[in-house]
C-alpha cells in the first residue's frame, strides 16, 4: 500500500501526507475508477460543470465592462447612448468591441453581471460540496466495511494508525480534488480559452507580444519553483527528523535519565536543527532569487505590454479602455497559468492517496456479513469441537511452524484448559477456532462438519472470547455489554451483568449503566472491565466460549469474583480456556498440554499429577513461586 509521508506542522504535531506519484496512463485510470461514486449524483455534478463554465464566463465579462466604463469617461470620445432593446440586439450583432454606452448603462449592466456571477458561484460551489460530500460519504462506508472484512493477517502488517490515514487524509484528498480541485481546474482552462480569445478579440497585435513574453517567465518560474519545493522538502524531512528525537526522548525519559545521556540527547537534537537551519537558509537564497526575479519578470513585462499599448493608443489602433481590458485579461490568463503548477502538485497528490485507496478495495477479505446475522438452524452449533492433525505458521512468518501436530476433541459442554510454556501455540490454538486463520494442513470440526462448511459470521456469532487484556469501546457500560447483543433490553443487560458479577459495582456509579468507561475503558478498574467483558459473553449465549486467563493480572478479592462470574459462564457451554494459572484450571474436564507445536499430555489434573510430566513441573514451579 502506498504510505502517506509524516511530516510536522509548526506546532511540531505530526500529521500524515497523502504520497505524491507520477502521473501516467495507469494512475489516471486508477482515479477514473473512483468517480465511480459520483454515479448516483451525476446530474448534480453536470449542473455543477455547467455552472462553472456559466461562472468564469460571466467573471470575464467584468473586465470588459470596465473598459467600457473608461472609455465612456475618456474626453473627446462619442458616446451613442443605448435607444431600445433592438438597437443593443443589432449592437451585439455588429461588433461588440466597439459598442460605446452611457456611464449609466454600464454601472447597471456591471451589477447585473456581479449578481448573475453571485449566482452561479453559489450554485457551483453547493452543487460541487453537495456531490462531493455525498461521494465521500459513500466511499468511506466502503473502504470502512472493507478494512472489516480484511483478516487478522491484514492487521497485523499494518498499523493502525497508516490505516486510519487511509480513511481520514486520503479520503479527503480525493474529497478536495471532487469538489475544489476539479471545480478550479476546470475553471482555470474556462478562464485561460475565454480570456485568451478576449485578448485577441481586443489586439491581435498585443496579444502576440504578450504571448512572446509571457511563456519565457512561465518556463523559468517553473524551474525555480521545482527547486524551492525540493528544498522545502528536505527542510521538511529534516524537521520531521528532529521532532521524531524529541517523541522518542520524551518516552524513554526515564532511560536516559538512568543513563546520564542528557548531554548527548541535546547535542543530537541540535545538530538536527542546525541541518535544518542551513536547508532553510539555502531555500531562502532560492526564494529571494525567485522572488526577485518575479517582480522584475513580471512589472517588467506589464511595463513592456503597456509601453506597447501606449504607442498602439497614440496611432488610434487602441482606446485607453481596450488596453485596460487587455491588462485585466492579461492578468486572469497568467494567474490561471500560475495556479496550475498549484493544481499539479493536488493532483499528484490525489493520485497518491486514490492508489492507496484502491489498493484497500481491490484487497481480498474475508466472507464476513455486514449486515445482522441470524444463525439458520442448519448451522446452529451443539458445542462438539475436534482438532485433526493441525498445523499452522502465521503468514508473515511461514519459516517458524507454531503448531506441528495438533489432535485434540472436546464434546458439548466440556470445559478444555490449554497449558503449556509461553510461546507453545495456545493462543494460535484459539485464533484457529474464531477462524482467524486457516490452517496449513489438518482440519477443524464443528459437530463432525468442517468449519470451511460454515459461514464464517454464523459460525463466529455462535462463539465468544474474552482476553486477559479486555478492550472495551469508549460508551457506556450498557453499550460494552450489549456489544454482544445489540437490540438486547435492559432486563437482559442487567441480567448479564448479575452473573457476571458486576451490578452491584456498576449500580453505585451515579449514572449506573450509562456510565461512560473512556478510551479502552479507562475509567474502570481491572477487575472491572473483566466482568464487563464477562457480561457481554454472557448477553451473547454462545455455544463455544473461549477464554484467555483472566484473572492471572488481577489482586485477589477480584479474582474471586470475576472467576465466580467465569464459573457462571462457562455453565452448559464448550469452554476452552488458555490457562497461565494453573489453580484455575483443576475441575476442568480435561486439560490438554501444548508443548513446541504438538499435544504432548493430556487428561484430568489428577491423571496428569500422577505421573512425572510437564504439566506436574509446570504446577510444582507455580507453588514454588507462589511461595
Amino acid at each position: 500500500m502506498a504510505g502517506g509521508k509524516r511530516s510536522f506542522n509548526s506546532n511540531g504535531i505530526a500529521k500524515d501526507e497523502p504520497q505524491k506519484v507520477k502521473i501516467s496512463k495507469e494512475s489516471l485510470r486508477e482515479a477514473l475508477i473512483l468517480f465511480t461514486y459520483l454515479k448516483p449524483y451525476r446530474g448534480k455534478f453536470i449542473l455543477a460543470l455547467i455552472f462553472i463554465a456559466l461562472s468564469s464566463l460571466s467573471t470575464s465579462i467584468f473586465p470588459f465592462l470596465l473598459g467600457k466604463m473608461i472609455d465612456a469617461a475618456a474626453p473627446g470620445v462619442k458616446v451613442s447612448q443605448l435607444q431600445s432593446a433592438t438597437n443593443f440586439g443589432s449592437q451585439l450583432g455588429v461588433n461588440l468591441i466597439d459598442v460605446q454606452w452611457g456611464l449609466n448603462t454600464i454601472i447597471l449592466l456591471i451589477f447585473l453581471q456581479l449578481t448573475v456571477q453571485m449566482i452561479f458561484s453559489f450554485m457551483r460551489v453547493y452543487l460541487l460540496t453537495e456531490v462531493g460530500e455525498k461521494s465521500l460519504a459513500d466511499m468511506r462506508t466502503d473502504v470502512y466495511s472493507k478494512l472489516l472484512s480484511m483478516p487478522m493477517s491484514f492487521f497485523t502488517e499494518k498499523r493502525v494508525g497508516e490505516l486510519s490515514s487511509r480513511i481520514s487524509s486520503d479520503l479527503s484528498q480525493i474529497q478536495d480534488a471532487i469538489s475544489l480541485t476539479l471545480a478550479e481546474f476546470l475553471r482555470g482552462i474556462f478562464t485561460l480559452f475565454i480570456g485568451l480569445g478576449f485578448i485577441f478579440w481586443i489586439s491581435t497585435k498585443l496579444a502576440l507580444v504578450m504571448l512572446c513574453v509571457v511563456p519565457i517567465i512561465a518556463v523559468l518560474a517553473v524551474v525555480f519553483g521545482m527547486r524551492i519545493k525540493k528544498m522545502s522538502r528536505k527542510a521538511q524531512d529534516q524537521l520531521a527528523e528532529s521532532g521524531t528525537i524529541v517523541q522518542e526522548t520524551f518516552q524513554g525519559i526515564s532511560i536516559v535519565k538512568a543513563f546520564t545521556s542528557e548531554f548527548f540527547e541535546v547535542s543530537r537534537y541540535t545538530k538536527s536543527v542546525y541541518s535544518v537551519v542551513e536547508t532553510a537558509i539555502t531555500n531562502a537564497r532560492y526564494r529571494g532569487a525567485f522572488i526577485s526575479f518575479m517582480i522584475f519578470s513580471v512589472f517588467g513585462a506589464i511595463a513592456f505590454v503597456m509601453w506597447y499599448g501606449a504607442n498602439m493608443i497614440t496611432t488610434g489602433e487602441l482606446t485607453i479602455g481596450k488596453l485596460t481590458m487587455f491588462v485585466i485579461f492579461s492578468a486572469f490568463v497568467g494567474g490561471t497559468f500560475a495556479g496550475f503548477a498549484d493544481m499539479f502538485s493536488q493532483l499528484q497528490k490525489t493520485l497518491g492517496a486514490t492508489q492507496s485507496v484502491r489498493e484497500i478495495l481491490r484487497a481480498d477479505g474475508e466472507l464476513v456479513e455486514l449486515k445482522d446475522v441470524q444463525v439458520e438452524p442448519e448451522f446452529e452449533l451443539k458445542g462438539n469441537v475436534r482438532f485433526e492433525h493441525v498445523a499452522f505458521s502465521y503468514p508473515s512468518r511461514k519459516d517458524i511452524v507454531v503448531l506441528k501436530d495438533v489432535s485434540l476433541e472436546a464434546k458439548s459442554g466440556q470445559q478444555i484448559a490449554l497449558v503449556g510454556p509461553s510461546g507453545a501455540g495456545k493462543s494460535t490454538i484459539a485464533s484457529l477456532l474464531l477462524k482467524f486463520y486457516e490452517p496449513d494442513n489438518g482440519t477443524i470440526y464443528f459437530d463432525e462438519k468442517s468449519a470451511k462448511e460454515f459461514p464464517l459470521s454464523q459460525l463466529r456469532k455462535q462463539m465468544a472470547f474474552v482476553p486477559q487484556d479486555v478492550i472495551l469501546f469508549g460508551g457506556t457500560i450498557k453499550e460494552n455489554i450489549a456489544y454482544g447483543k445489540p437490540n438486547a433490553s435492559d432486563k437482559e443487560i442487567i441480567e448479564a451483568a448479575k452473573k457476571a458479577n458486576a451490578h452491584d459495582f456498576v449500580s453505585k456509579f451515579p449514572e449506573a449503566y450509562q456510565t461512560i468507561v473512556g478510551e479502552r475503558g479507562v475509567k474502570l478498574s481491572g477487575g472491572q472491565r473483566q466482568r464487563i467483558a464477562i457480561a457481554r459473553a454472557i448477553l451473547k449465549d454462545p455455544a463455544i466460549l473461549i477464554l484467555d486467563e483472566a484473572t492471572s493480572s488481577l489482586d485477589s478479592e477480584s479474582e474471586q469474583l470475576v472467576q465466580e462470574a467465569l464459573e457462571n459462564l462457562m455453565k452448559n457451554r464448550t469452554s476452552f480456556v488458555i490457562a497461565h494459572r494453573l489453580s484455575t484450571i483443576r475441575n476442568a474436564d480435561q486439560i490438554v498440554v501444548i508443548d513446541k507445536g504438538i499435544v504432548s499430555e493430556k487428561g484430568t489434573h489428577e491423571e496428569l499429577m500422577s505421573g512425572n510430566n510437564l504439566y506436574k513441573k509446570l504446577n510444582e514451579m507455580q507453588f514454588e513461586f507462589s511461595n
